[in-house]
């Protein structure tokens, strides 16, 4: 794939345009966005991401198009798991309403250079080195087994890491939210504000998950173009996703147990690949392993939609059945009380 050095200007210039005009937006007035403005914004972004696969069709072919595809739809599956992390946070620091979008939005920010730095990084390391993708595949198995346990588990805390406890200790901070300032001055003094600890734990947060979500996009494609461009328009609307279906996130109640699926079939899609350009002395000595099968995109962009489709319908019809469930059994209960077993009568 041939990207010339106009191409990457242009790509980032429009995308870094969509970016600032977001800024100025809610720099001019934080707010909580309303639904209507949360769909409209959202249904723009999605479509940017459509549009943008079509350009790639028409410009490098098919092949090309369906690892944007498969990259987008991974990387967005993979935000929206963020965004209930995300919820967690901003009910762990009590963040109000209207100061939400102003956090997320410098978070976001923050997850595209964390992210642009890790896509420059693996691709300078992929170049170098084929047996990586070895590591890259057994990683995201090793990380799909860790989110399937932890899918079963009830935890609806967020635990501050090592770094937020340090900041938290190192520098004063003011109890109350002063807008969306970072820093205030006080009796002289200069401290930090609850915004500043809140943007960092997103900073923070999103850099754990761009050790699941960078490898896992190179096992759909090595072109850095497409990793970067697929991030970022994952994250672009992320945002508004947040306002959106912050209670469906909820109702998704097996979405762990389907992105692990989807990271480990990316991960052995990984390994064959690597087998197939094997040159380490240990295994087949050093000569590449054709006999194993090496999975193409289509196969990769469908299985993506099956499970993230699976996953999605499941999730609501059980969330659906479990709130009927409960409905009844509180009816039950309260005819009980009331000793009237049927109240129609």
């Amino acid at each position: 794939m041939q990207v010339t050095s106009l191409t990457w200007e242009l790509t980032l210039g429009v995308l870094i345009a969509f970016l600032v005009a977001d800024v100025l937006v809610v720099a001019r007035k934080p707010h909580t966005p309303s639904m209507r403005e949360c769909t409209a914004y959202l249904v723009f972004y999605v479509s940017l991401a459509v549009l943008f696969g079509l350009f790639v069709w028409r410009t490098w072919g098919g092949q090309y198009a369906g690892e944007f595809y498969a990259g987008w739809l991974t990387e967005y599956s993979l935000s929206v798991d963020n965004l209930f992390v995300f919820l967690l946070i901003m009910a762990k620091f009590r963040v109000p309403e209207r100061l939400q979008q102003s956090a997320l939005l410098v978070g976001i920010i923050i997850a595209i250079v964390l992210r642009g730095i890790f896509i420059a990084l693996g691709a300078a390391v992929i170049n170098s080195y084929a047996w990586v993708f070895y590591i890259f595949g057994a990683f995201l198995i090793w990380t799909a087994i860790k989110l399937a346990r932890e899918g079963e588990s009830d935890d609806d805390e967020f635990e501050e890491n090592r770094l937020l406890k340090a900041v938290e200790r190192r520098f004063p901070a003011t109890s109350e939210f002063h807008g969306s300032r970072l820093t205030v001055k006080q009796d002289g003094k200069r401290l930090i504000t609850p915004m500043f600890i809140v943007i960092l734990a997103l900073g923070t947060t999103d850099l754990l998950f761009a050790l699941d979500s960078i490898p896992a996009i190179y096992g759909l494609t090595k072109e850095p173009y497409l990793v970067l461009t697929a991030n970022i328009f994952a994250l672009m609307g992320l945002r508004q996703l947040y306002f959106l279906i912050g209670g469906l996130l909820k109702r998704l109640i097996y979405l762990s147990i389907g992105l692990s699926v989807l990271l480990a079939f990316i991960g052995v899609k990984l390994i064959l690949h690597a087998l197939h350009e094997n040159n380490l002395p240990f295994i087949n000595g050093g000569q590449p392993v054709h006999s194993v099968p090496d999975i193409p995109i289509s196969v990769s962009l469908g299985a993506i939609v099956t499970i993230l489709g699976v996953t999605t319908i499941a999730s609501l019809v059980k969330s659906s059945r479990d709130r009927r469930v409960a409905e009844s059994t509180a009816e039950s209960k309260t005819a009980a009380v009331t000793g009237d077993d049927n109240p129609l009568a």
